[in-house]
């Protein structure tokens, strides 16, 4: 107690308690709204010691059908059962259902009549395209007897009744056989599908939630159970699979995991380039060129190939191919691993996406495994589409076109770089820390947001990277509160507009400010591996992250989570007052006859608008006889005022106008014009979450004092951070300006 009380008495901090607002409990801890720590799940957000996971293994033959675009598929799928309970009946995601008629997603949709709207987005649009979507199922059957299994389709859900119950450690393999159409993506803006091109009759594929897949099973929640709507993603089970697509002979095909019949579908001199590729590090090697996919675009093969591929401990698969594909490839250093990055593009792409594509595959690669695990998969596609991005294991559809003759802008750019990390980036969140993205989108897309602006950091200095920066994030979380929903929020239940900044920016920001602010680059980095290393092939949910980023870093970081992931407040601290003491010179006066208040001093009734005015004098008395108990032969009176003699004390009053706590980041510029920063813990908002004052002791007068100068923490409001007030430029005067 004699250290606070000396340290409170010579630091002069105060806090003081304001009825302006209702406490709002801001600094409690998480506890009751984390669920309770198992044997399965840890207190420090780690797996327990009976942590288990479903598997499935997944053999699948499917054919493309170049020219109706028919997508054909049977496949035999075996079941680990590792909980600790039988089951009778398994649930498979049907994720092509989503565009079938009558989908839950029009139904639930709603929508308004404009007086003029384009036709694009007028509702219910989709429905005037000649197109039947969803899943045609053919059969289901036991992969043993061949005798037919029941089975309902619940809209994007697939039930199959088992014959018997699956015990716990037992497995057991059906077989499905399906067809679908697939759809235009320039008209649906789906995840998948073709973009055709009329200028040489050729379709490209991005194939994408093409066969029925098994939903996740486990401790959490049982059975996943949300239906796809088209928002939230995907919850997968681990497994291996080995796929063979039938294609077009003059078909150049990527896909989730290994090539392992490369000299059957390729020319011995594609074949050549290919090894070659897979030991060039410097720069990436043509396996196809331009020229030669420019001679490929008249073949029209009415021939077959059937590309086998193979992929190891993955949660999806999928698969692009058109004969329009250049191809490149190159090696990237991994520690010692050397997967091979690969990408494939139309003519349309270049010559930006030869330049930059593969490059941006091995930067994203290098860096996230410097900030999480090594990439442990053989390889990483890059894929070109024209619109939109989208990740699976080892493979990814990127936008990023340039214009018809070959020119792009810097906007283009930035945005095929930053898809392409974004997209590649995915195969650590979640295609590797395999998160729940129907129910939780932020635990891999604000993860990996963050990461792709850490990765254009280091490699891409001429981007920019305000985005998902708590200073780029501020415009929107200024906004409309009733229209906002926080960050731990149900994926499908975010309103669209505002789902890029809550599932991606805001996120992203907030680690940023998690890394850069609150427990700085070293600490920060540490925990994050470790939760990245913790889950790797595993499922965290929310909890397990938040858990191991305080266990891994000593730092309590339960008001962070719960401002910025539980509630929609904002960053706004007002620096509402400063006032500038001077220790009084005093003369011998024990019986204290002559003690008199000076004008400008602590009764001074008008707020001093800067530091014009000289400091207010005060007065520091000797310690009261009341305290002559423990204080008397502790407190040296004239030892303190003779080391706050000559010094500059400034009060600072500080308001939380937006809710948000936070850092407070103090920029003091002298009267010699040197300046110094400190900063202060977000603590400081402990005790009063609204105001709180707080007085620092200063060798040099103070000029200026502002409050967050760089806006490192996303202050919305940066008008109310200056003393002396800066007078805010009327419309008028911006524009005589301008």
């Amino acid at each position: 107690m004699k250290s606070i009380l000396t340290s409170f008495f010579l630091l002069g901090t105060l806090i003081l308690f304001s009825q302006d607002k209702k406490w709002q409990g801001k600094f409690e801890q998480l506890d009751q709204m984390l669920p309770t720590p198992n044997s399965y799940r840890s207190a420090s957000g780690a797996p327990g010691p009976d942590y288990w996971q479903q598997r499935a293994n997944y053999e699948i033959d499917v054919e493309l059908h170049d020219e109706t675009q028919i997508i054909t598929g049977q496949e035999t799928i075996t079941y680990f059962n590792h909980a600790p309970e039988a089951m009778n009946y398994v649930w498979l995601q049907l994720d092509q259902n989503n565009l079938a008629s009558g989908n839950m997603t029009d139904k639930t949709e709603t929508n308004r009549i404009r007086d003029s709207v384009p036709a694009r987005f007028f509702p219910l649009a989709q429905d005037t395209y000649d197109y039947q979507g969803g899943f045609t199922i053919k059969s289901v059957k036991d992969a043993a007897t061949g005798a037919d299994l029941p089975y309902l389709v619940n809209y994007t859900m697939l039930r199959i009744d088992l014959p018997a119950a699956l015990k716990t450690g037992d497995k057991y393999a059906f077989k499905i056989e399906w067809s679908y159409h697939e759809k235009d993506r320039m008209q649906f803006s789906e995840r998948g599908g073709y973009e055709y091109f009329p200028q040489d009759g050729n379709y490209l594929y991005t194939v994408a939630q093409w066969f029925p897949r098994m939903c996740v099973f486990d401790d959490y929640e049982g059975w996943q159970n949300k239906q796809f709507l088209g928002q939230g993603e995907f919850a997968l089970t681990f497994g291996n699979y080995r796929v063979r697509i039938t294609v077009p002979s003059d078909h150049i095909v990527g896909a989730s995991g290994v090539l392992q019949n490369p000299k059957a579908v390729l020319t011995p001199t594609q074949f050549e380039r290919f090894e070659k590729a897979k030991k060039t590090f410097d720069k990436p090697v043509m396996i196809v060129t331009e020229e030669e996919a420019r001679v490929k675009e008249k073949e029209h093969s009415k021939n077959k190939k059937t590309w086998e591929f193979y992929a190891e401990n993955v949660r999806d698969f999928a698969f692009a191919t058109s004969r329009k594909f250049i191809w490149d490839a190159m090696a990237v250093n991994i520690n010692g691993k050397t997967p091979l990055a690969q990408s494939l593009y139309p003519k349309e792409g270049n010559p930006l996406w030869e330049k930059e594509s593969t490059l941006a595959i091995k930067n994203t690669l290098e860096i996230y495994s410097s900030r999480t695990f090594d990439f442990p998969y053989p390889t990483a596609y890059s894929v070109h589409t024209a619109n939109q991005g989208m990740e699976y294991p080892m493979i990814c559809f990127n936008g990023g076109r340039p214009k018809s003759d070959g020119t792009y802008s810097q906007r283009v750019y930035e945005g095929m770089v930053g898809v392409i990390i974004h997209e590649v980036g995915h195969n650590f969140f979640p295609m590797i820390v395999n998160s729940d993205e129907r129910k939780w989108s932020w635990m891999d897309e604000g993860l990996n947001s963050f990461l792709e602006r850490e990765t254009k950091r280091e490699r891409y200095p001429t981007v920019d990277i305000g985005w998902g920066s708590p200073r780029g994030m501020a415009s929107y979380m200024k906004g409309d509160k009733n229209l906002m929903r926080p960050i731990m929020w149900n994926s499908d239940n975010v309103p669209g507009r505002d789902f890029g900044p809550n599932a991606y920016g805001k996120p992203a920001a907030a680690l940023t400010l998690l890394r850069e602010t609150v427990m700085g680059p070293e600490l920060f980095d540490k925990a994050f591996k470790e939760y990245a290393q913790r889950w790797a092939f595993k499922q965290p949910k929310p909890a397990d992250f938040f858990r191991t980023m305080e266990d891994a870093s000593a730092v309590d970081l339960d008001w962070f989570w719960r401002g910025w992931f539980y509630t929609v407040d904002n960053v706004d601290v007002e620096l509402s007052d400063v006032k500038w003491f001077k220790l009084k010179e005093q003369t011998a006066d024990p019986e204290k006859k002559n003690v008199k208040t000076q004008t400008g001093d602590l009764a001074a009734k008008d707020k001093p608008t800067d530091f014009s005015q000289g400091p207010q004098q005060i007065t520091v008395l000797d310690t009261p006889e009341r305290f002559s108990g423990e204080f008397k032969n502790t407190v040296d009176d004239k030892a303190i005022r003779a080391k706050l003699a000559g010094k500059n004390m400034y009060e600072l009053t500080l308001k939380n106008k937006g809710g948000l706590v936070t850092p407070v980041i103090i920029e003091w510029t002298y009267k010699d014009g040197s300046r110094e920063t400190e900063k202060i813990p977000a603590e400081i908002w402990r005790v009063n979450e609204n105001e709180v004052k707080k007085v620092f002791i200063k060798n040099k007068e103070v000029t200026h004092v502002v409050i967050d100068p760089n806006n490192n923490t996303g202050d919305t409001d940066f008008s109310n951070n200056k003393f002396p007030k800066v007078q805010a430029e009327n419309k008028f005067d911006l524009l005589k300006k301008n």
